[in-house]
């Protein structure tokens, strides 16, 4: 079975189909999935989503684009709902310094604001970066984020990165850019990180493999993902699921029980 532990199937893309894809995944192998919240509207929504399908949970945060929206009582409503049983993590929250137009003081409030909340309530981060590799790092290793844990998503960086988040304690969420012709570094991080470090992801409803590419993803793709792992690693297919299966199941603290 396949952990997908991030995905947006809140997203607009899927309201023609949604409730049917998802009961689909569980006969196409997919055991698991967290939805991320990336506002405070796609926070209620992967709430609402993990109360309706029991093997989905759900992480609540506001994304470095999303966080103009975000004030104190904002905040204190994330550290509410972030207590329910079914949210396994804090985010995704970081910082994106892709575009030009953004207020980077702001963008690092609020994502410290975030981290201490994640320690307030005992749980994972799931971290966002771009173009911000320095200052994120940073911060990951700052008072605001010790002990937490949790995982890198769509780790952007080399074996040069991978080796200092691994050192902290982090994993490595793994998604469609290993297939990429231009996923050199994700492929070199992949080659460098143990297996029992790295978690898939799809980011649906971006992000899709190849040769699916440029088309909306779903969890049913990772198997593309797997397939590329295990060829990296020079690991069966089956073991790559096992693995990161077990990985997930860490990081997002789920016991047996508490997976369907």
């Amino acid at each position: 079975m396949i952990f997908d532990t991030h995905a947006h199937y809140d997203d607009d893309a899927f309201d023609t189909d949604r409730e049917e894809l998802l009961s689909s995944l569980s006969a196409a192998g997919i055991g698991a999935v967290v939805n991320i919240g990336a506002s405070l509207s796609t926070t209620a929504n992967s709430l609402a989503l993990s109360e309706k399908y029991p093997w989905m949970y759900a992480a609540v945060g506001v994304h470095p684009y999303d966080i103009g929206e975000l004030t104190e009582d904002g905040l204190r409503w994330l550290e509410e709902v972030s207590r329910r049983d079914k949210v396994v993590a804090v985010g995704e929250i970081g910082l994106d310094y892709h575009y030009e137009n953004i207020d980077r003081d702001l963008q690092k409030h609020w994502f410290e604001q975030q981290l201490l909340l994640a320690g307030r309530v005992d749980k994972p981060v799931v971290i966002h970066t771009r173009d911000a590799a320095q200052d994120t790092l940073d911060m990951m290793k700052s008072d605001a984020a010790k002990g937490l844990g949790g995982i890198i998503h769509c780790f952007p960086f080399g074996a040069e990165l991978a080796r200092e988040y691994l050192n902290m304690g982090y994993y490595l969420g793994i998604g469609g850019v290993l297939t990429f012709k231009n996923g050199k570094k994700t492929k070199e991080a992949v080659a460098y990180a143990p297996l029992e470090r790295i978690v898939l992801e799809t980011d649906c409803p971006y992000l899709a493999p190849t040769p699916f590419r440029g088309k909306r993803n779903d969890s049913t793709l990772l198997k593309l993902v797997v397939k590329e792992v295990a060829q990296i690693k020079g690991v069966t297919e089956e073991e790559v699921e096992r693995v990161t299966w077990e990985n997930a199941r860490r990081v997002y603290r789920l016991a047996d029980g508490m997976l369907f």
